[in-house]
């Protein structure tokens, strides 16, 4: 397995710590999970027409040392994948990439937290895998806060790290029951060069009648303007649950300078406006069934463009884990391109037994129909079957799945894939 020499760095730096912890600390738990999966398929190349690509992925999650109480714990999380083919089809016949690595202190006093190596930090403006340290605890009856520094690794590949820092923490007020407010501050250096600096204010904010109403505002400190504003109220009235909400962003605050890493930097200069909202609604419907439907509503500014999306489903749940519905969706907009029709068939069902020599069996299909053509398609159709076994007491579980798909941009597209799944989870 070869990786980058930033992350094998801190591959084996993170493992090594894990198994150095403190001989009593591993006594307490010890867990890892290996995710297996081998899938098969088959594209045209640079040198080939049809040629099968065969990747094998591994996902491996390690955690160890107190996990459900207070005290020191080390957490892994990567990935790699091996072309058996090897036939051009990726840049690379290998790669891999560590997500997460890091060693974990807690204690119940002011519920202090310390984390230190590669994490992903979702709080107020911070959404990112940093490689540094993060600390968090109470600060007295009505405050908490936290702070977080080190490298952000979405910027480790293209002129390597020199340069690249993260800083950022947030602040919040807060009474137990009624609302929790926090301020937050994230800043981003890319090889010496400011690439991002955001500040945000966050709310929940807790009503009678079990009404709760939440929001998040960010604000571009580069630009001087906001980036984005999402807010929800969720309402239970009697047995229906309503979610309405509204979102609203600039393209040119919200996706940065040209230096940010976002994939989606190029929209930044565009000047567009979106404006999003809608709601949710869910109705159980006796014990068995749920019913639920979506309405969203998209407005461009430049664009000059607004789409209506509408949904319903239906589903019904069994014995165990068995379930199965479906769905009917609308798309409507003033460019005709983006009209279509969704339909949605879902089943899983883990009450097979007794019938078939397997433990559960699932399926999916989705038709998509488009009011004019691509590419002189005007649909496209996608089906997925897959059936699974347990052994050695649920700590194994194997499934092979075929997806078959038609549409736009590929005639026929057939797809194969055997997951193997393993848990080892034991309290020492």
């Amino acid at each position: 397995m070869v990786m980058k020499k930033s992350l094998q760095c801190l591959f084996w730096v993170g493992l090594l710590g894990g198994l150095l912890l403190p001989c009593q600390t591993l006594a307490a738990e010890v867990s890892f999970q290996s995710d297996t999966i081998i899938r098969g398929f088959e594209r045209n190349t640079v040198t080939q027409t049809d040629a099968g690509v065969v990747p094998v992925y591994e996902y491996l999650q390690v955690d160890a040392g107190t996990l459900d109480e207070p005290g020191l714990a080390f957490h892994l999380y990567g990935w790699g994948r091996l072309d058996l083919a090897d036939n051009g089809y990726f840049t690379d016949e290998t790669a891999g990439e560590l997500l997460y690595g890091y060693l974990e202190y807690s204690q119940a006093q002011a519920r202090f937290n310390a984390r230190l190596g590669r994490q992903s930090i979702f709080e107020g403006v911070a959404n990112e895998v940093v490689d540094g340290l993060r600390l968090s605890s109470d600060l007295g009856r009505y405050f908490s806060g936290s702070v977080y520094a080190g490298q952000p690794a979405a910027l480790a590949e293209e002129n390597g790290r020199d340069g690249d820092s993260i800083f950022g923490g947030r602040l919040a007020n807060h009474v137990a029951g009624y609302y929790d407010l926090g301020v937050s501050y994230k800043k981003i250096r890319s090889d010496s060069s400011d690439a991002e600096e955001l500040a945000g204010v966050d709310l929940s904010l807790y009503l009678p009648a079990a009404v709760t109403l939440s929001g998040f505002s960010s604000y571009n400190l580069d630009s001087e303007d906001f980036a984005e504003h999402s807010y929800q109220a969720n309402l239970k009235l009697g047995p229906v649950s309503l979610r309405p909400f509204v979102q609203f962003f600039q393209y040119d605050d919200y996706f940065g300078t040209a230096t940010s890493p976002s994939p989606f930097s190029f929209l930044a200069g565009t000047g567009e406006e979106l404006t999003i909202y809608g709601a949710d609604f869910t109705l159980p419907a006796q014990e068995a069934w749920l019913l639920t439907a979506k309405a969203k509503h998209y407005d461009y500014e430049v664009l000059d463009d607004s789409s209506n999306f509408v949904s319903a489903q239906v589903s019904w749940s069994g014995a165990g884990l068995t379930q199965v519905g479906g769905e009917l969706g609308y798309m409507n907009s003033d460019v005709a391109q983006i009209d279509y029709v969704l339909v949605r068939l879902f089943g899983y069902c883990d009450q097979v037994k007794e019938i078939l020599p397997v433990d559960f069996v699932s399926g999916d299909l989705v038709y998509v129909g488009y009011d004019q053509k691509i590419y002189n398609d005007d649909s496209s159709l996608f089906v997925s079957l897959g059936v699974g076994k347990t052994y050695l007491d649920n700590s194994l579980k194997l499934k092979l799945s075929g997806d078959y798909s038609s549409d736009p941009y590929f005639d026929n597209d057939l797809r194969g894939m055997l997951t193997a799944s393993y848990l080892f989870d034991r309290s020492l």
